[in-house]
Parts: structure tokens; C-alpha cells; sequence
């Protein structure tokens, strides 16, 4: 297993010098970029803009492009030098493929630099906004497998009777209600939109959770996370509970299990003993996927929200104000992430099946 793992963390490296390589050379055809942003805003008036740019003046490596050698005509009537004094502090004064060498090189040792229009490194604002995408993720990602495993065992088990009739409604409407409609419907019904005032409307702890004893700061951190946790479970748990029961009743069908109950296995040894390993493999396999696309891109619109300032609403801001050192970290940090994760779920298939071995289907 050493030998398989190894390997698996040595084809990471191409991996993700594609995902950069390829993300790179799209942001060179992107219109418009930093350099234009900035320009944009001063001829919005004062206060456009210049007071957020950050590094006071020194070069900062490790941008994209996008336009980078355009002709700025929001330029005109600027000092002379301007534009080139930008783009030098930017890192856009170089060459394309010399950018992304330094940039890689820097990524290397995890030195991401500074964002371009925030005063505070990529690391620090990362670190920042992580809380709440790691809150709404996990409980998210942990509450429907907590939910839908057991129910879509049930229903394998019950298949064609009222109980997975009903249920399958359920699950039905719950797929087809988009995230953010049923985050919506939450806000109405329970954060003081039309009907009850149950739940705050914003953050994932009051402004006093400091001054809090450690029971009042459990209670009031899962008071907050209760409706955009509850929002993002609900197409996670359709899906899932739907994987999980089709995953159970193939299994059930197997010759093998014919034979188990032929031997005079009660039901639930036949099931748990040997179908629930076998079946299981499937629902793992999909974790990756779902924790991922909760994490880093499901939870954008919930954080919109429900006013959560969360790495989904980060990238998407970066990207809108091309902060390239923002969205080129968060990409490879999180492509990394990604990755490690595919990994892990490997480990964990050998875990629950040890009749699974990489190495000899590599060989």
C-alpha cells in the first residue's frame, strides 16, 4: 500500500501544474484585469479606489493577466508613467510565461503574497474567511451522511412498501428545491421574514461570543449555522439517500446474499455483515465530490445569503475585482486539498474492504 500511496502523491505534482497551467493561460484572454480595475474606479471619482490598492508600491509577483498589454484608454490624463508604474507593482510588467514561473515558484513554499486591493497577505485573509466554509461544509457533508445512510438503508430494506413510497416523495421535492430557494424559504419562515423570528439572519456567532461562557458559545454558534447548514444538507441528503438505497438493493440481489440467508443468517447479519461493506463503497466514493462542491463552490449563494463572508463569497469577489494572488492561491490550495482528499478516500475504501488492493491492480 506504501508503493501505491507514493505514487498517488508523486502524480499530484502534474496534476496540479495542469490545473494552473490550464486556469493560467485562460485568465490571459479574461478582458480587462487589475491594472483596469484600479483605473476604473478613479474615474469613478475619489475614494475609487486607490486607497484599497495594497503593497504601497512595491512589486507583487505572482499575478495572472488578463489585458495586461492593452492600451488603457481609461488612462488618459493620468500622469505620465502611470499605467506602467501599475503595472510593475502589479507584476504585470514581465512576460507571461516568467509570471507564472515565479508565481509556481513561490506556491512551491507556500508564499502567496499579498491580495492586490486588501491590505493583508492571501494566507491571513484565507485564514480568515475559512470558519465559516469549514463549518458550513463539514456539519453539512456530516449531517446527510448521518441522515441519508441509515434512511437509504431502510428504504432498500422496505422497497415497494408505503414507508419508501412516502419517503421517496420526500426526497423527490427535496432534489428538485434548488439550495438557495430553500435557503430563502428558511429566511422567510424562521429568521424574521414574514412568520417567526427563531434564527439571525447573519454570521455564525453573535457580535458578543467572546464575552460568552463555553456552553452559551456552543449554543449560540449552532443557533446561527441552524438554517444555511440546514440549506445546503437538503439536495446533499436527496442525492445521497437515493445512492445509498439503488446501492443496498443491487447488493441485495446478489447471489451472495441468497447464499448467507441459505445458511440460516438472520437478516440484519446478512445485511450489516455482509452487504453493508460491499454497498458502501459507492456512497464513500461520492464524498469527495460532495464535500468539495459544499466547501468551496455549493456554499457561495448561501453565504450571499444569509450575509456569511465564507471562502465561496472570497473567490467570487477576487474574481470579480481580479485580485489574481487570491484566486490563483485559493485555486492551488484548494486543488491540493481536492487531490488529498481523492486520496484519503482510497485509504478508506481498503479500510472498510481489505480485499481491496491498489497495488496489485496497478501491476
Amino acid at each position: 500500500m506504501g508503493a501505491y500511496v507514493l505514487r498517488r502523491l508523486l502524480l499530484m505534482i502534474p496534476t496540479l501544474l495542469g490545473i494552473m497551467v490550464i486556469n493560467f493561460a485562460l485568465v490571459q484572454f479574461v478582458p480587462g484585469g487589475p491594472v483596469e480595475r484600479v483605473l476604473a474606479q478613479l474615474n469613478e471619482g475619489p475614494g475609487g479606489g486607490m486607497e484599497r490598492l495594497s503593497g504601497g508600491g512595491q512589486e507583487v509577483t505572482g499575478g495572472g493577466g488578463g489585458g495586461a498589454g492593452g492600451e488603457y484608454q481609461a488612462g488618459r490624463g493620468l500622469p505620465p508613467g502611470f499605467v506602467e508604474d501599475l503595472q510593475k507593482q502589479f507584476g504585470l510588467d514581465k512576460p507571461p510565461l516568467e509570471r507564472f514561473l515565479i508565481m509556481m515558484k513561490s506556491y512551491l513554499t507556500f508564499d502567496f503574497g499579498e491580495s492586490y486591493f486588501r491590505s493583508i497577505s492571501v494566507v491571513d485573509l484565507v485564514l480568515e474567511k475559512m470558519p465559516v466554509s469549514i463549518t458550513l461544509g463539514l456539519w453539512s457533508t456530516l449531517i446527510a451522511y448521518l441522515i441519508s445512510i441509515p434512511l437509504g438503508i431502510s428504504k432498500a430494506v422496505r422497497d415497494g412498501t408505503a414507508f419508501d413510497t412516502w419517503t421517496s416523495t420526500v426526497i423527490v421535492v427535496g432534489y428538485a428545491i434548488p439550495a438557495f430557494l430553500f435557503a430563502i424559504l428558511l429566511m422567510v419562515l424562521f429568521a424574521g421574514g414574514s412568520y417567526w423570528q427563531w434564527f439571525p439572519l447573519r454570521g455564525i456567532v453573535s457580535d458578543n461570543w467572546q464575552q460568552l461562557g463555553w456552553w452559551d458559545r456552543i449554543v449560540d454558534y449552532f443557533w446561527h449555522i441552524t438554517l444555511p447548514v440546514a440549506a445546503l444538507t437538503i439536495a446533499a441528503f436527496a442525492q445521497l439517500t437515493l445512492l445509498t438505497k439503488n446501492s443496498f438493493l443491487d447488493q441485495i440481489r446478489m447471489q451472495y446474499v441468497m447464499t448467507a440467508r441459505a445458511k440460516g443468517l438472520s437478516e440484519r447479519r446478512v445485511l450489516y455483515g455482509h452487504v453493508f461493506r460491499n454497498a458502501m463503497l459507492i456512497v464513500i466514493s461520492g464524498f469527495p465530490g460532495l464535500f468539495i462542491s459544499v466547501f468551496f463552490g455549493g456554499s457561495l449563494i448561501i453565504e450571499y445569503i444569509f450575509s456569511l463572508d465564507g471562502l465561496g463569497r472570497l473567490g467570487f469577489e477576487a474574481a470579480m475585482d481580479r485580485d489574481y494572488p487570491v484566486v490563483f492561491a485559493t485555486l492551488y490550495v484548494f486543488g491540493l486539498m481536492g487531490l488529498f482528499v481523492q486520496l484519503l478516500t482510497d485509504l478508506t475504501y481498503v479500510l472498510i474492504d481489505p480485499r481491496i488492493d491498489f497495488e496489485s491492480r496497478e501491476t
